[in-house]
């Protein structure tokens, strides 16, 4: 069952989602993105040549292809504290109910949705009653969890809220949410043979590393002693990790890391390992001279490939199991 299964991939970004489905045989059929440098990427991580069809508030849901699993990471912004929290004020916000629209016309079986941790408190865990109530009475058995990507083999901390939703009736095994599975060591993806090396006599760098918030509580010296330490810097206070990488995100490019006694930036293909794309993929971004802050931008909105995977694979379980009796 799980060879024949097609899906349509919806605020589609780069791809991640798509490649966690593939990565099991899935077929995607079509994708929908709005941003053209997103699209641009798309197309050459996964040599696509489906349709895009664009904004999926104005799809005619009756020309979408027949597919059996719908796929989305609906707009995070609206419901983070980067974006302010403006949730359903905001356009984006509403884009699930254009999703819900093309689940109840299309009669689609499966779907996997995306978003943000902060959705499960915004507004008092009002949007997320209200985000449950569309997609249980559009007819779905509705699973949601909050997952970290850390835990799914790859070193980035990266909380989502994560949506299933199974056709009422059609499996009788319910839902369970992957396992845990151990982390791979970090020098596997901060390995960017091309990173920028951060000179140690940077007046930016230096400038922060005294500021009123930093200044007499890091020893440069010892920092660039121990090799794979991250150092993120987006924030006036400097935070320090061993082994794993801050989240990802759109617009964020102050993470860097400690190799050979230099301190590196870290890229966008770095970026795309991260996010579980493997090494043959990335390199296409890079052979294609995709510009690597917009492809570390696209990496940090894109889903986790890892995350997506398992989560498939306990849903196939569920799947199967019916296509068995």
């Amino acid at each position: 069952m799980s060879q024949k299964l097609k899906f349509m991939d919806f605020c589609a970004g780069i791809g991640g989602g798509r490649l966690g489905l593939t990565n099991l045989g899935l077929e995607c059929v079509a994708f929908s993105e709005i941003d053209p440098l997103a699209v641009n990427t798309y197309n050459v991580l996964h040599d696509s040549d489906e349709k895009n069809y664009g904004d999926l508030t104005k799809i005619d849901t009756n020309k979408l292809p027949k597919f059996d699993l719908l796929i989305g990471g609906f707009p995070c912004q609206t419901f983070s504290i980067v974006g302010k929290r403006k949730g359903f004020d905001d356009e984006r916000g509403k884009i699930i109910y254009s999703l819900v629209k093309i689940l109840k016309n299309n009669k689609i079986p499966f779907f996997i949705l995306e978003n943000v941790k902060g959705l499960i408190s915004h507004d008092k865990g009002r949007t997320l009653d209200t985000i449950k109530e569309l997609l249980e009475n559009a007819g779905y058995d509705l699973y949601y969890n909050v997952l970290n990507s850390l835990d799914y083999g790859v070193p980035q901390m990266r909380e989502r809220v994560y949506f299933v939703g199974i056709k009422k009736g059609l499996c009788k095994k319910e839902f369970k949410w992957p396992r845990k599975i151990k982390n791979k060591n970090i020098e596997n993806f901060l390995c960017d043979d091309e990173s920028v090396i951060l000179p140690l006599d940077n007046v930016t760098f230096n400038k922060y590393l005294n500021n009123k918030y930093n200044k007499g509580k890091y020893n440069l010296k010892e920092i660039l002693s121990k090799d794979y330490l991250v150092l993120d810097t987006r924030q006036s206070d400097l935070r320090i990790y061993k082994n794993k990488v801050p989240t990802l995100r759109t617009g964020r490019h102050g993470i860097l890391y400690v190799k050979n006694g230099e301190l590196h930036k870290l890229t966008g293909y770095e970026g795309l390992l991260l996010q579980g794309f493997p090494d043959e993929i990335a390199n296409k971004a890079k052979n294609a001279k995709i510009n690597s802050n917009k492809l570390l931008s696209q990496a940090g909105n894109a889903m986790t490939v890892n995350v997506i995977s398992a989560i498939c694979k306990e849903l196939l379980k569920c799947i199967e199991e019916e296509t068995n009796e």
